[in-house]
């Protein structure tokens, strides 16, 4: 099979052998730093001040061959990226019914989703057992010499990162080889569960930064270009509802495991993860937008015939616009301009509140009293009281309207964040009360990053729709970066009021953002919605359908 041929229906591998081959160095990689994690199971699996023996080196050797062998098995060749456009128009995508492959791709695309949501969630639950662990200053531990935020800070600027690089990769190599390198970077940092010095594990938390970052803009861009328009809001909103379920599962697993195998056991997770996600790689097709937006028409007819989609020559429907190139100029000029800025803000609120409030909860609420399982369990609780409600946001914003969705949600945010504020510490008396407040900054906040990570996938065209969407996901992040640095450098404390009043005044902001310049993209197709922006400002209009989009 050649490389450009895509057997199964768009599922073949550029070259498999360098792939799997990769894929196995970097599990073995893994593999060999668990015997030093199970041989401390008598000293509660303390690592730190131990000396890394030749396997471990070993290991960490595979473990970068193999990435780098992984990269190279997914990478086109030269001639199979040509910038040139097929004649053949994108509309019988959008007009195809669900099908078993729809369900398939919306299945392994949660499971995506859940597990790279649970990287950086993560960081909340393994903060004060590495603190206490290597010594670390902290809230809990105000005499350590190094500051623990320095370790979600390597990794949230990792994600800020991870975020631009796969937008690029993305429109670059596509978005199947993107989600795949991400999957197998996870695989590789899940050694984080075993380093026994600090240092090792602060680069390996900012490369695994890198792979979370890149992941959850991609799967994004993957399904809004593959999903029928009529049902792409409500499923891809639905499927977002993972990042709160990632929330629920990440802090049952700390309640469950951490008391009993530390909290390295989190990181050392990523490698069965990981290798599901690889494992289930049949199911997750090119996307046959950017396989038309890079000329091979070819391969887009075997993933639309896939999905049911008929195939269209004739590309001279009116109504379409000017050719949008592949460059991260075109998402911050006009007609584009408007919808980044709303994107940004927006994006900016939700990290303040995922990595200012969400981050330092667990260490607050054990600061107010509560016991470590008993904090877990609190949060655990709370997301689970708000996720049935995410069936209610995904109705809303798939059949209602997208743009009043995002300012709903945003609006109770911020609003349960001012009553923080109000109530301050006195919250942890108040067991009922504390609950119900945080339903939102828990599940909500999770559930409205998962409305931006769609609504970002619906505004931009097909050339630069991968790095619009890892613009909104690393503007998310860098709001993160901005908390925790003033967090590690001691400009700040992070108290409840402290990270309250940080998440509501941006989520306030947003709102009045996206109220004044957002668009309704419900049910509309992504050439359309395109096609009005550039014809809000007059653009020429040039060529069929939108298919350069």
């Amino acid at each position: 099979m050649s490389a450009s041929t895509y057997s199964g229906a768009g599922v073949a591998l550029h070259r498999p052998i360098a792939f799997w081959m990769g894929t196995l160095m970097t599990t073995v990689g893994v593999i060999c730093h668990l015997p030093m994690y199970f041989n401390s199971r008598d000293m509660d699996y303390h690592l730190a001040g131990m000396e890394m023996g030749v396997t471990m080196r070993f290991g960490m050797a595979l473990v970068v061959a193999g990435i780098l062998t992984t990269f190279w098995g997914m990478f086109p060749r030269s001639a199979e990226m040509a910038d040139s456009m097929a004649p053949v128009r994108i509309r019988a995508l959008d007009e195809a019914p669900i099908r078993g492959a729809h369900v398939g791709l919306l299945i392994v695309m949660a499971i995506a989703v859940t597990i790279d949501v649970m990287k950086p969630t993560t960081l909340a639950f393994v903060v004060p057992g590495m603190a206490q662990e290597y010594g670390l200053r902290s809230p809990l531990n105000p005499g350590g010499d190094v500051p623990v935020a320095y370790l979600p800070l390597a990794g949230i600027t990792g994600t800020v990162l991870g975020s631009f690089l796969w937008g690029w990769l993305g429109d670059r190599i596509g978005r199947r080889g993107s989600i795949l390198f991400a999957g197998i970077i996870f695989v590789g940092t899940s050694i984080c569960g075993s380093m026994p010095d600090y240092n090792w594990n602060f680069a390996m938390c900012f490369i695994m930064g890198l792979g979370v970052g890149g992941m959850l803009p991609i799967t994004y861009a993957l399904m809004a270009e593959t999903i029928p328009a009529r049902h792409r809001g409500w499923l891809m909103v639905l499927i977002g509802g993972d990042i709160a379920a990632a929330y629920v599962i990440t802090s049952w697993l700390a309640s469950e495991l951490v008391p009993q195998f530390s909290w390295r056991i989190l990181w050392l997770l990523g490698l069965p993860t990981g290798v599901l996600l690889i494992l289930l790689n049949r199911w997750i097709p090119e996307s046959p937008r950017f396989l038309l937006a890079t000329g091979r028409a070819e391969e887009a007819r075997a993933v639309m015939e896939r999905y049911g989609a008929r195939v269209v020559e004739d590309d001279t429907e009116p109504g379409s616009v000017k050719e949008v190139t592949g460059r991260w100029i075109e998402i911050i000029r006009e007609p584009l301009a408007n919808q980044t800025l709303v994107i940004v803000l927006l994006a900016i609120g939700v990290g303040f509140v995922l990595f200012g409030f969400n981050l330092w909860i667990p260490t607050n609420l054990r600061k107010l009293g509560l016991a470590e399982v008993s904090a877990d369990t609190v949060l655990r609780d709370s997301a689970l009281m708000g996720l049935p409600f995410t069936l209610l946001v995904a109705w809303l914003y798939g059949c209602w309207s997208s743009k009043w969705t995002i300012i709903l949600l945003s609006t109770f945010t911020s609003m349960a964040l001012l009553a923080f504020s109000i109530v301050g510490d006195a919250i942890a008396s108040n067991r009922i009360l504390l609950y119900v407040l945080l339903i939102f900054p828990i599940w909500g906040i999770n559930t409205t990053a998962a409305v931006l990570a769609v609504y970002s996938s619906e505004v931009y065209p097909t050339r630069v729709r991968a790095r619009g969407t890892g613009l909104a996901a690393g503007a998310s992040k860098a709001g993160g970066v901005l908390i925790i640095a003033l967090v590690a450098f001691g400009f700040a404390t992070p108290s409840i009021v402290t990270t309250t009043l940080v998440g509501a005044i941006p989520m306030a902001l947003a709102v009045l953002a996206v109220l004044f310049l957002g668009v309704e993209t419900r049910r509309r197709r992504l050439e359309e919605i395109t096609i009005e922006e550039f014809k809000s400002i007059g653009s020429e209009i040039a060529r069929g359908d939108g298919k350069t989009l």
